[in-house]
């Protein structure tokens, strides 16, 4: 009988290690999450890029996009700054948003890196790109479902602006870095953050704006030395990360200068975006809002909050950051971000 027991021994642990190992494989399979599974989908070839065709008046021309990850109910299309700027002034979005499982999606406006470049100044108005974040949008089967829009600096001018026609199809809009008024951001710039500059340095950049002197290497040498380490990310120059300072390079100076024109301190000369306010339509707004400023902003972060006030189901947050607050302050802004996203796909966002 011990010689019996003795030989099953060996077949009843092979029996019973199977066993476990489809156990395992069973849960393994059953909390595989399905976050970074591309497999089936049109863009897997490509590693979720989408090249998007976009009809203007003037021809169609090709926007660039990229998918990270996959959630059919949070999803994130991502306006880049500017005018001009790129997708990478984002990159490090890849640090915070995979950990969560929510989907997101890079984009070059038309003339901004890796779309197309027709040049043509005719198309570089608000109406232009509202139009065309809205065919992104239904290329991508972006929805109400599903769908959250977050501009930066004049990403956050045209996601007000897009909201403004097309809040329909917006799940959550996240406004970051953005004041709903050009006049408003132009007096916070003359009162308040160019006055706390050293005054003879202030004064020599004043004087080289009045004499439109912006080509002048120390103009530039100035602001950015001494405005931009204050304001756009508190960091000296040589300490900036590689993805700010590759996404700077890669900005169009034809589309800013013609929107924005030549200074940070406002909109200069007949740039487009003069006068630009939408303040008096954010009660418009009935889309769960979230507003992000930064103390150290080049926006005034009291007024950020207003506007947080001002739309229907708003809700602020005010990073310890200047401009790029994504990188400046990276803890704020994200559980921030985060936290709205998820309480509004969960329905408890008040």
């Amino acid at each position: 009988m011990k010689t019996k027991i003795l030989l099953l021994m060996p077949i009843i642990c092979f029996l019973w290690s199977c066993n476990e190992k489809v156990k395992t494989t069973t849960i393994e399979k059953e909390t595989k999450s399905s976050y970074f599974d591309y497999s089936n989908s049109d863009d897997q070839k490509t590693g979720g890029i989408k090249m998007i065709p976009i009809k203007t008046a003037k021809g169609t021309f090709n926007v660039w996009t990229k998918r990270m990850g996959n959630n059919p109910k949070m999803k994130v299309l991502l306006l880049h700054g500017g005018p001009g700027g790129t997708h990478e002034f984002f990159e490090n979005f890849d640090g915070y948003l995979p950990n969560e499982e929510i989907e997101y999606i890079y984009y070059d406006q038309l003339d901004s890196y890796y779309s197309d470049k027709p040049n043509d100044s005719t198309l570089w108005t608000t109406e232009h790109f509202v139009e065309e974040v809205e065919q992104v949008r239904q290329a991508l089967n972006l929805d109400k479902d599903n769908f959250y829009l977050l501009g930066q600096s004049w990403g956050g001018i045209l996601a007000m602006e897009y909201a403004l026609k097309y809040q329909d199809h917006l799940k959550g809009l996240i406004i970051s870095n953005m004041m709903a008024s050009i006049p408003e951001y132009e007096k916070y710039a003359a009162e308040v953050l160019g006055p706390q500059l050293p005054p003879e340095v202030y004064k020599e950049i004043k004087a080289m704006e009045a004499a439109e002197d912006f080509g002048n290497p120390h103009y530039t040498e100035l602001v950015t030395q001494h405005y931009y380490t204050k304001h756009i990310l508190r960091k000296p120059l040589n300490e900036w990360p590689e993805f700010i300072n590759r996404a700077f390079s890669h900005l169009n100076p034809n589309i800013y200068i013609y929107m924005q024109g030549h200074s940070e301190f406002g909109v200069t000369g007949n740039a487009t975006l003069k006068g630009w306010d939408v303040s008096g339509r954010l009660k418009e707004l009935t889309v769960p809002t979230l507003m992000i400023g930064g103390t150290y902003d080049t926006m005034d972060p009291k007024y950020m909050e207003w506007m947080s006030t001002e739309v229907q189901k708003g809700r602020s947050l005010t990073t310890n950051a200047a401009h790029v607050s994504q990188y400046d302050d990276p803890e704020a802004y994200f559980s921030g971000l985060i936290q709205f996203i998820k309480d509004v796909d969960s329905g408890e966002f008040k």
